[in-house]
């Protein structure tokens, strides 16, 4: 075969490669010879500027750990999806890359950077956003081209309700969390022999917290619990004295929180003020914004609980998630929390899916997600494994309770993997 032929077979060759994984590295050039394999295309939205920057940095260095984990050899985190192999086996070795995009935490530039990653970068699938309200326009996006969006933490029920083919979510959302903190309520009463099925909800007053307060309702009836007080405010509160202060009338035994950061520190600062506190205060977030809100308000955030996709003491009871928790504290010198732990597990359930599909096609991808069959010892988070519903939404979720304790967030229930006791009912402010 003369040079020009076999110039020009190769030449062939490199575009078929290019067409096959869709990355603009893969052209007929010298220095394309000379990279180390093919690539898919990963895009990844996050709020990497402005407010919640912070929350998009930690998010980036989770994402970054978990196309790592694919892309390199890790025997010792087997079973892990991925990652005793070097890239994805049945696309070639194929290694992940990421396509980073900032959504600034607003929605309309979520979805126009959805668009932009599709359109132009020409991204295989996408993961993020954080934020449900953003994740809902990454969605329109996703269905309009037909790409499929893996979600790690974005927690709002209506995401797996509206009907989207292309979404799937590995995280439970706040309905399964509420569900949660019952359950953990009723097997609390059980074991102290303590009755409490008085409950009080303070929520910020958006679709988060209206969300809450309405599972809670749902909840409660179902249970046999009796919601003796409401309260919205909108967030961030200039105070919260009055809403507290009907809330203690009302007399609960347990409060529930659906607040944000700002917010959980005024009312720790109030109830203190008040010098009261229920028998327990439990909340969906704001409480457990590891170490910002500790930073704030230090010894008086004690006994609150919070719900938890993932705590630090778990890693300690885990053997996987200790190990991944390793690597990731060896990238940034801090633990994984309960977001970061969910967004390395979503791109490799997303790697896993885009190798068992075994070609960059959308819709054989979006199969693959749909037939993802995972056991709770190939996850590092507290699931008994990952298999989506006919909503996208993964049914096998699970979570803990964390309760801070000598200002400390420790695991407390399940109770068969607590690494502390729980302190229920907490005590007074002048016993503290």
């Amino acid at each position: 075969m003369s040079a020009i032929r076999r110039g020009a077979v190769l030449g062939r060759v490199v575009l078929a490669l290019a067409f096959v994984f869709g990355t603009a590295h893969w052209l007929p050039s010298a220095a394309v010879l000379a990279q180390p394999g093919p690539t898919v295309r990963v895009g990844a939205l996050y709020p990497l500027t402005g407010a919640l920057a912070r929350i998009g940095a930690s998010a980036r260095h989770a994402v970054e750990l978990a196309a790592e984990i694919v892309n390199r050899e890790y025997r010792d985190l087997r079973p892990l999806p991925l990652a005793s192999e070097r890239g994805l086996p049945r696309l070639g070795g194929a290694r992940i890359e990421l396509v980073w995009a900032d959504t600034r935490g607003d929605p309309a530039t979520g979805r126009a950077e959805a668009e932009r990653l599709i359109e132009r970068e020409r991204v295989t699938a996408l993961v993020g956003s954080w934020q449900s309200a953003v994740t809902a326009t990454v969605a329109l996006a996703a269905e309009r081209h037909g790409v499929p969006l893996l979600v790690p933490e974005a927690s709002s029920p209506r995401l797996t309700e509206r009907g989207y083919r292309w979404l799937f979510r590995t995280g439970p959302h706040d309905g399964m969390f509420t569900e949660l903190i019952f359950s953990f309520m009723d097997e609390v009463g059980k074991l102290r022999r303590r009755e409490m099925r008085k409950v009080a909800v303070l929520a910020e007053d958006t679709e988060f917290g209206a969300t809450i307060a309405g599972w809670t309702m749902g909840i409660a009836q179902r249970r046999g619990y009796n919601v003796v007080a409401r309260e919205f405010y909108t967030s961030p509160p200039a105070s919260l004295t009055a809403e507290l202060l009907r809330i203690r009338a009302a007399g609960p035994d347990v409060v529930i929180g659906a607040n944000y950061l700002v917010d959980a520190i005024l009312i720790t600062r109030t109830l203190k003020e008040l010098r009261w506190f229920p028998d327990g205060f439990i909340g969906h977030v704001g409480f457990n914004n590891v170490p910002d809100y500790l930073s704030a308000v230090g010894r008086d955030g004690n006994y609150f609980v919070t719900r938890a996709a993932w705590a630090p003491g778990y890693a300690k009871r885990n053997r996987l998630a200790g190990a991944v928790n390793e690597l990731f504290r060896r990238r940034t010198g801090y633990d994984l929390d309960q977001d970061t732990a969910r967004e390395v597990m979503g791109l490799l359930i997303l790697a896993d899916a885009i190798n068992r599909a075994g070609r960059l096609d959308g819709e054989t991808i979006r199969r693959a997600l749909a037939e993802t069959r995972l056991s709770a010892d190939q996850v590092i988070l507290p699931w008994r494994g990952v298999e989506f519903d006919s909503k996208g939404q993964n049914r096998l979720v699970g979570g803990m309770m964390v309760q801070i304790l000598d200002g400390e967030y420790k695991v407390v229930w399940p109770f068969d993997v607590a690494e502390a006791e729980l302190v229920w009912p907490a005590p007074p402010w002048d016993r503290r």
